[in-house]
Protein backbone atom coordinates (compact mmCIF):
# COMPACT_ATOMS: atom_id res chain seq x y z
CA UNK A 1 0.00 0.00 0.00
CA UNK A 2 1.36 3.40 -0.99
CA UNK A 3 2.33 5.86 1.73
CA UNK A 4 2.05 9.59 0.97
CA UNK A 5 4.50 11.79 2.80
CA UNK A 6 4.11 15.34 4.04
CA UNK A 7 2.31 17.53 1.48
CA UNK A 8 1.83 14.76 -1.10
CA UNK A 9 -1.54 14.29 -2.82
CA UNK A 10 -2.68 12.70 -6.08
CA UNK A 11 -3.07 15.73 -8.30
CA UNK A 12 -1.69 19.13 -9.25
CA UNK A 13 -1.00 21.34 -6.25
CA UNK A 14 -1.17 25.05 -7.04
CA UNK A 15 -0.22 26.29 -3.61
CA UNK A 16 1.64 24.86 -0.64
CA UNK A 17 2.18 26.59 2.71
CA UNK A 18 4.33 25.16 5.46
CA UNK A 19 4.72 26.64 8.94
CA UNK A 20 4.92 25.55 12.57
CA UNK A 21 4.05 21.91 12.02
CA UNK A 22 1.30 22.50 9.45
CA UNK A 23 1.31 21.88 5.70
CA UNK A 24 -1.53 23.49 3.76
CA UNK A 25 -2.21 22.62 0.13
CA UNK A 26 -4.70 23.59 -2.56
CA UNK A 27 -4.88 20.74 -5.07
CA UNK A 28 -6.72 19.82 -8.26
CA UNK A 29 -7.40 16.08 -8.23
CA UNK A 30 -6.41 14.60 -11.59
CA UNK A 31 -6.66 10.82 -11.06
CA UNK A 32 -9.96 9.07 -11.89
CA UNK A 33 -9.12 6.33 -9.40
CA UNK A 34 -6.67 6.25 -6.51
CA UNK A 35 -6.10 2.83 -4.98
CA UNK A 36 -5.86 2.17 -1.24
CA UNK A 37 -3.24 4.39 0.38
CA UNK A 38 -2.56 6.31 3.56
CA UNK A 39 -0.81 9.50 4.66
CA UNK A 40 1.93 9.67 7.25
CA UNK A 41 0.23 12.56 9.05
CA UNK A 42 -3.30 13.33 10.18
CA UNK A 43 -5.07 15.78 7.85
CA UNK A 44 -8.32 17.42 6.81
CA UNK A 45 -9.75 17.39 3.29
CA UNK A 46 -12.15 20.21 2.44
CA UNK A 47 -13.71 19.79 -0.99
CA UNK A 48 -14.01 23.18 -2.69
CA UNK A 49 -15.21 22.22 -6.16
CA UNK A 50 -16.29 19.14 -8.10
CA UNK A 51 -17.14 15.70 -6.76
CA UNK A 52 -15.44 12.52 -5.58
CA UNK A 53 -16.16 9.28 -3.75
CA UNK A 54 -13.99 8.31 -0.81
CA UNK A 55 -14.02 4.98 0.98
CA UNK A 56 -12.31 3.72 4.11
CA UNK A 57 -12.57 0.56 6.20
CA UNK A 58 -15.93 1.53 7.67
CA UNK A 59 -17.78 3.85 5.28
CA UNK A 60 -18.03 5.34 1.80
CA UNK A 61 -18.71 9.06 1.29
CA UNK A 62 -20.10 10.87 -1.71
CA UNK A 63 -18.25 14.18 -1.48
CA UNK A 64 -19.63 17.40 -2.98
CA UNK A 65 -18.43 20.99 -2.49
CA UNK A 66 -18.46 21.76 1.22
CA UNK A 67 -17.69 18.21 2.36
CA UNK A 68 -15.20 18.21 5.24
CA UNK A 69 -13.32 15.00 6.08
CA UNK A 70 -10.84 14.16 8.81
CA UNK A 71 -8.26 11.43 8.24
CA UNK A 72 -6.24 9.95 11.08
CA UNK A 73 -2.56 9.31 10.43
CA UNK A 74 -1.90 6.09 8.48
CA UNK A 75 -5.64 5.40 8.04
CA UNK A 76 -6.15 3.64 4.66
CA UNK A 77 -8.66 4.96 2.12
CA UNK A 78 -9.29 5.15 -1.64
CA UNK A 79 -10.77 7.76 -4.01
CA UNK A 80 -12.85 7.78 -7.21
CA UNK A 81 -13.32 10.98 -9.24
CA UNK A 82 -15.65 11.61 -12.19
CA UNK A 83 -14.39 13.45 -15.26
CA UNK A 84 -14.96 16.96 -13.86
CA UNK A 85 -12.76 19.61 -12.30
CA UNK A 86 -12.35 18.68 -8.64
CA UNK A 87 -10.40 20.67 -6.10
CA UNK A 88 -9.52 20.05 -2.47
CA UNK A 89 -8.04 22.14 0.32
CA UNK A 90 -5.94 20.22 2.86
CA UNK A 91 -4.44 20.93 6.25
CA UNK A 92 -1.87 18.31 7.22
CA UNK A 93 -0.89 18.19 10.87
CA UNK A 94 2.43 16.77 12.02
CA UNK A 95 3.35 15.30 15.38
CA UNK A 96 5.33 18.48 15.96
CA UNK A 97 2.10 20.54 15.90
CA UNK A 98 0.30 18.25 18.35
CA UNK A 99 3.32 18.36 20.68
CA UNK A 100 3.63 22.14 20.50
CA UNK A 101 0.08 22.59 21.77
CA UNK A 102 0.13 19.59 24.12
CA UNK A 103 -2.61 17.76 22.22
CA UNK A 104 -3.04 14.01 21.89
CA UNK A 105 -3.62 13.14 18.25
CA UNK A 106 -5.06 9.74 19.18
CA UNK A 107 -7.97 11.43 20.96
CA UNK A 108 -9.63 11.52 17.53
CA UNK A 109 -9.16 8.38 15.46
CA UNK A 110 -10.27 7.01 12.12
CA UNK A 111 -11.60 8.80 9.05
CA UNK A 112 -14.99 10.49 9.13
CA UNK A 113 -17.05 13.31 7.67
CA UNK A 114 -17.78 16.42 9.72
CA UNK A 115 -21.32 17.76 9.28
CA UNK A 116 -21.55 20.30 12.10
CA UNK A 117 -22.08 23.69 10.40
CA UNK A 118 -20.15 25.59 13.09
CA UNK A 119 -17.06 23.49 12.42
CA UNK A 120 -17.48 23.82 8.66
CA UNK A 121 -17.68 27.60 8.93
CA UNK A 122 -14.51 27.64 11.04
CA UNK A 123 -12.80 25.73 8.24
CA UNK A 124 -14.05 28.21 5.64
CA UNK A 125 -12.45 30.95 7.74
CA UNK A 126 -9.16 29.06 7.74
CA UNK A 127 -9.35 28.74 3.95
CA UNK A 128 -10.05 32.47 3.65
CA UNK A 129 -7.07 33.35 5.89
CA UNK A 130 -4.67 31.33 3.72
CA UNK A 131 -5.71 33.39 0.68
CA UNK A 132 -4.94 36.77 2.25
CA UNK A 133 -1.64 38.60 2.01
CA UNK A 134 -1.85 39.61 5.66
CA UNK A 135 1.38 38.99 7.58
CA UNK A 136 -0.65 37.74 10.54
CA UNK A 137 -2.39 34.94 8.63
CA UNK A 138 -0.25 32.21 10.23
CA UNK A 139 -1.31 33.24 13.74
CA UNK A 140 -4.93 33.47 12.58
CA UNK A 141 -4.81 29.96 11.09
CA UNK A 142 -3.30 28.53 14.28
CA UNK A 143 -5.94 30.18 16.45
CA UNK A 144 -8.82 28.97 14.26
CA UNK A 145 -7.40 25.45 14.05
CA UNK A 146 -7.07 25.25 17.83
CA UNK A 147 -10.68 26.41 18.16
CA UNK A 148 -11.65 23.74 15.66
CA UNK A 149 -9.85 20.93 17.51
CA UNK A 150 -11.24 22.06 20.84
CA UNK A 151 -14.81 21.87 19.53
CA UNK A 152 -14.25 18.66 17.57
CA UNK A 153 -12.65 16.90 20.54
CA UNK A 154 -15.40 18.07 22.85
CA UNK A 155 -18.09 16.80 20.48
CA UNK A 156 -16.36 13.46 19.94
CA UNK A 157 -15.78 12.75 23.63
CA UNK A 158 -19.32 13.75 24.62
CA UNK A 159 -21.23 12.20 21.69
CA UNK A 160 -21.95 8.95 23.53
CA UNK A 161 -23.42 10.88 26.48
CA UNK A 162 -25.83 12.95 24.40
CA UNK A 163 -29.50 12.04 24.72
CA UNK A 164 -31.16 10.54 21.67
CA UNK A 165 -33.25 13.65 21.00
CA UNK A 166 -30.09 15.70 20.24
CA UNK A 167 -29.25 13.50 17.25
CA UNK A 168 -32.89 13.49 16.16
CA UNK A 169 -33.12 17.29 16.27
CA UNK A 170 -29.88 17.60 14.32
CA UNK A 171 -31.22 15.29 11.59
CA UNK A 172 -34.48 17.24 11.39
CA UNK A 173 -32.68 20.56 11.09
CA UNK A 174 -30.27 19.27 8.42
CA UNK A 175 -33.24 18.06 6.37
CA UNK A 176 -35.53 21.09 6.79
CA UNK A 177 -33.39 24.18 7.41
CA UNK A 178 -34.56 25.82 4.17
CA UNK A 179 -38.17 25.59 5.33
CA UNK A 180 -40.02 27.34 8.14
CA UNK A 181 -39.42 25.35 11.31
CA UNK A 182 -40.90 25.98 14.74
CA UNK A 183 -39.81 25.02 18.22
CA UNK A 184 -43.19 23.40 18.87
CA UNK A 185 -43.06 21.23 15.75
CA UNK A 186 -39.53 20.06 16.50
CA UNK A 187 -40.47 19.29 20.10
CA UNK A 188 -43.43 17.20 18.98
CA UNK A 189 -41.26 15.31 16.48
CA UNK A 190 -38.75 14.27 19.15
CA UNK A 191 -41.31 13.94 21.94
CA UNK A 192 -39.85 16.39 24.44
CA UNK A 193 -41.30 19.56 25.96
CA UNK A 194 -40.52 22.86 24.13
CA UNK A 195 -39.17 24.34 27.39
CA UNK A 196 -36.78 21.39 27.74
CA UNK A 197 -35.64 21.80 24.12
CA UNK A 198 -35.11 25.56 24.36
CA UNK A 199 -33.28 25.20 27.68
CA UNK A 200 -30.88 22.44 26.58
CA UNK A 201 -30.36 23.31 22.89
CA UNK A 202 -27.52 25.74 23.71
CA UNK A 203 -25.85 23.09 25.87
CA UNK A 204 -25.49 20.60 23.02
CA UNK A 205 -25.32 22.83 19.93
CA UNK A 206 -23.30 25.72 21.43
CA UNK A 207 -25.68 28.33 19.97
CA UNK A 208 -29.39 29.00 19.95
CA UNK A 209 -31.83 27.40 17.51
CA UNK A 210 -32.01 30.40 15.16
CA UNK A 211 -28.23 30.73 14.98
CA UNK A 212 -27.82 27.04 14.22
CA UNK A 213 -30.36 27.19 11.39
CA UNK A 214 -28.59 30.23 9.90
CA UNK A 215 -25.26 28.38 10.07
CA UNK A 216 -26.81 25.47 8.17
CA UNK A 217 -28.07 27.89 5.51
CA UNK A 218 -24.68 29.56 5.15
CA UNK A 219 -22.94 26.18 5.01
CA UNK A 220 -25.28 25.16 2.19
CA UNK A 221 -24.72 28.45 0.34
CA UNK A 222 -20.98 27.88 0.38
CA UNK A 223 -21.53 24.52 -1.32
CA UNK A 224 -23.28 26.09 -4.32
CA UNK A 225 -21.76 29.58 -4.52
CA UNK A 226 -18.87 28.42 -6.68
CA UNK A 227 -21.31 27.73 -9.51
CA UNK A 228 -20.72 30.88 -11.52
CA UNK A 229 -24.04 30.64 -13.35
CA UNK A 230 -25.96 30.72 -10.07
CA UNK A 231 -26.84 34.28 -9.09
CA UNK A 232 -26.59 35.34 -5.46
CA UNK A 233 -30.34 35.97 -5.48
CA UNK A 234 -30.94 32.35 -6.48
CA UNK A 235 -28.42 31.12 -3.91
CA UNK A 236 -30.23 33.08 -1.21
CA UNK A 237 -33.63 31.65 -2.17
CA UNK A 238 -32.35 28.09 -2.51
CA UNK A 239 -30.86 28.28 0.98
CA UNK A 240 -34.04 29.59 2.57
CA UNK A 241 -33.20 33.27 3.07
CA UNK A 242 -35.95 35.85 2.74
CA UNK A 243 -33.93 37.97 0.32
CA UNK A 244 -30.42 38.68 -0.95
CA UNK A 245 -29.64 41.42 1.59
CA UNK A 246 -30.42 39.12 4.53
CA UNK A 247 -28.27 36.43 2.93
CA UNK A 248 -25.30 38.77 2.47
CA UNK A 249 -25.57 40.04 6.06
CA UNK A 250 -25.65 36.53 7.54
CA UNK A 251 -22.89 35.34 5.22
CA UNK A 252 -20.53 38.10 6.32
CA UNK A 253 -21.36 37.58 10.00
CA UNK A 254 -20.42 33.89 9.73
CA UNK A 255 -17.44 34.01 7.35
CA UNK A 256 -16.04 37.52 7.63
CA UNK A 257 -16.44 38.25 3.90
CA UNK A 258 -19.27 38.77 1.42
CA UNK A 259 -20.51 35.98 -0.89
CA UNK A 260 -19.04 37.78 -3.91
CA UNK A 261 -15.59 38.00 -2.31
CA UNK A 262 -15.74 34.32 -1.48
CA UNK A 263 -16.65 33.47 -5.08
CA UNK A 264 -13.66 35.53 -6.22
CA UNK A 265 -11.38 33.59 -3.86
CA UNK A 266 -12.38 30.38 -5.64
CA UNK A 267 -11.70 31.96 -9.03
CA UNK A 268 -8.14 32.84 -8.02
CA UNK A 269 -7.06 29.17 -8.19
Amino acid sequence: MKTLHNGEYFGQTSEKLHFEGLTITDTEYTHPYVDWHYHENAYFTFLLQGHMTEGNRKETYECSPGTLLYHHWEDPHYNIKPDIFTRGFHIEISQEWFDAFDLQKNTIEGSFTIKNPSLKLLFYKIFKETKTNDLSFEAAVQELLLQFFSQLTSQKTSSERKPLWVHQVDEILHESFTEKVSLVDISKAVNIHPVHLSRDFQKYFHCNLGEYIRKLKISRSLEIINKNKTSLVDVALECGFADQSHFIKCFKENTGITPLKYRNLLKNY
